[in-house]
């Protein structure tokens, strides 16, 4: 969602960038003809409908930078709308031809509708600390939020749409590729709902932590505001019809895509559906190390109003929650469950066995390792595989968080065919 306005006119595109979409989008058009995306859509319907069968494989949040550098992923436009576009379809090709596992193209562009969104009145203050290098850096967060009178600082959202600058950019989008991609208006498909996330933000780290034990109703008001701001927000988004399906090709979560024959099928340019249509995320990652009874108390309680207004869900990032899955049963709608590699992978498929999805997500640490070792990937696969095999698991494998693949993109080509081969041998 746009938190400014700005209007685009289609002289402002220059020839040479309106060349280089027709031809991206003319590949585009010719790889979604190919039949093999049928079978695979099939195979993640049937993963998200818990039925059993071979695990799906998915490759998420790359490190396109290093990509870049490599001197594989080279954008030229210069128009900034066009630049946006070109990027969708240049790393959407990049991963057919080089990692592509279960992946599906299909012959459309589905542009953002614009919508605005106030926000909630208040940003995250850090403390950054000293680094020479332009990676990622610790951060210290000045808390924002300190008592109960500050909780009001947290605002609800005003959102408004621009409908005729939406229509614009469409007609702009379909001047230059139509002949080769249909256009759908898009509007909000997946809400990140990770409460404590974001609020650790402004309430500080050990502050957060500590108020569950010594401010319990502090931490209570805390969350509740948030919840409220949140709904409130959900109920803008569904009123004013730019709520979007997201049961097809479309990232659920910290999974993989959202096929599914337990929700109503239609097209991704239906306007104006209900979030009951719509799968549904929540994870707390900064309660990781929190106890069931407290994660139960003071985020899953209010997590479980937020996704009673879906019809599915999915719960669950980088947390381990092996321990926590009894707690999680209590979502009436849950569907997936994230099992990062923090996880006791045994204990959890022991415990969830066939009743939910296994988002499992493989150690992003094996692209940093100086020794690229195809047989330890391999086998690790196969262990963990079939670990979840013997427990009747329904299985979906998800390679994310990869802050490097110390700048040889073949290693991700690699992980590729290995995670497809073995998901194929356990079937």
């Amino acid at each position: 969602m746009n938190s400014q306005k700005n209007s685009l006119k289609f002289e402002d595109i220059k020839h040479k960038d309106i060349e280089i979409l027709r031809e991206l989008a003319a590949e585009i058009s010719e790889i979604a003809q190919l039949p093999i995306h049928s079978t695979t859509i099939a195979e993640w319907k049937r993963t998200n409908d818990l039925k059993p069968g071979r695990p799906v494989v998915g490759i998420t949040e790359v490190p396109w930078h290093e990509i870049q550098q490599c001197g594989l992923l080279q954008c030229l436009c210069e128009n900034e709308f066009a630049k946006q576009i070109e990027v969708h379809f240049r790393t959407s090709l990049y991963m057919w031809h080089n990692a592509k596992v279960d992946m599906i193209v299909e012959p459309v562009y589905r542009l953002p509708i614009v919508i605005y969104d106030t926000g909630f009145g208040i940003s995250s203050v850090a403390e950054y600390a000293e680094s020479k290098s332009s990676g990622i850096v610790s951060r210290h967060f000045v808390p924002q939020i300190k008592d109960e009178k500050d909780i009001d600082k947290i605002k609800f959202p005003e959102i408004s749409v621009d409908w005729e600058e939406t229509e614009k950019r469409k007609r702009i989008c379909e001047e230059i590729f139509g002949k080769y991609l249909n256009i759908e208006l898009y509007g909000v498909g997946m809400i990140w709902f990770a409460p404590w996330d974001w609020l650790v933000m402004l309430v500080g780290v050990e502050e957060t932590l500590l108020s569950l034990a010594a401010r319990p109703s502090f931490a209570r008001a805390v969350i509740e505001r948030f919840l409220e701001a949140n709904l409130y927000r959900l109920e803008q988004l569904e009123k004013m019809k730019v709520l979007s399906p997201n049961n097809g090709n479309f990232r659920i979560g910290s999974g993989g895509f959202g096929y599914t024959s337990d929700l109503s099928e239609m097209s991704f340019g239906t306007p104006g559906i209900s979030s009951r249509q719509q799968w549904g995320c929540a994870t707390s990652q900064i309660f990781s190390e929190v106890s069931p009874s407290m994660h139960k108390e003071f985020a899953l309680n209010y997590e479980k109003k937020w996704l009673e207004k879906f019809g599915l869900s999915y719960y669950g990032c980088c947390e381990p929650l092996h321990n926590k899955i009894h707690i999680l049963k209590e979502i009436e709608n849950l569907r997936k469950i994230s099992i990062s590699p923090r996880a006791d992978l045994k204990i959890a498929a022991e415990k969830i066995k066939n009743r939910y999805v296994i988002s499992y997500k493989p150690n992003p640490a094996v692209f940093v390792k100086n020794e690229w070792d195809l047989d330890v990937i391999k086998k690790e696969l196969q262990k963990n595989l079939e670990i979840m095999k013997e427990n009747g698991c329904i299985v979906e494998i998800i390679m994310k968080d990869i802050s490097t693949i110390s700048y040889e993109p073949s290693r991700l080509n690699d992980w590729a065919l290995i995670a497809t081969e073995v998901a194929h041998q356990v079937a």
